[in-house]
């Protein structure tokens, strides 16, 4: 016979929804998905080539990205009770 966990509890398969994650692809699209299309010397921004000029703005963009995540995790932990670990 197979429990059920009562109304409300989480089952205890390890499995926790954690969208804060999908931060974590901002860095790929920017880097490799968004590629093929921003692949262009013309136009030229601040001096710089279009492509190294979106390669500067992903570096930029990927530390926030991180940090985000990063709070996102916090957040969680926070709600679940566990505080800092």
């Amino acid at each position: 016979m197979i429990k059920r966990p009562p109304s409300g509890a989480r089952p205890r398969s390890g499995v926790r929804r954690r969208p804060h994650l999908l931060w974590l692809l901002v860095p790929f699209v920017l880097y490799i998905g968004a590629l093929p299309f921003v692949n262009r010397v013309e136009p030229v921004v601040l001096g710089l080539p279009f492509l190294f000029a979106w390669l500067l703005a992903a570096t930029l963009l990927t530390p926030v990205a991180v940090w985000l995540t990063w709070r996102g995790d916090q957040r969680m932990r926070m709600r679940e009770g566990r505080g800092r670990s």
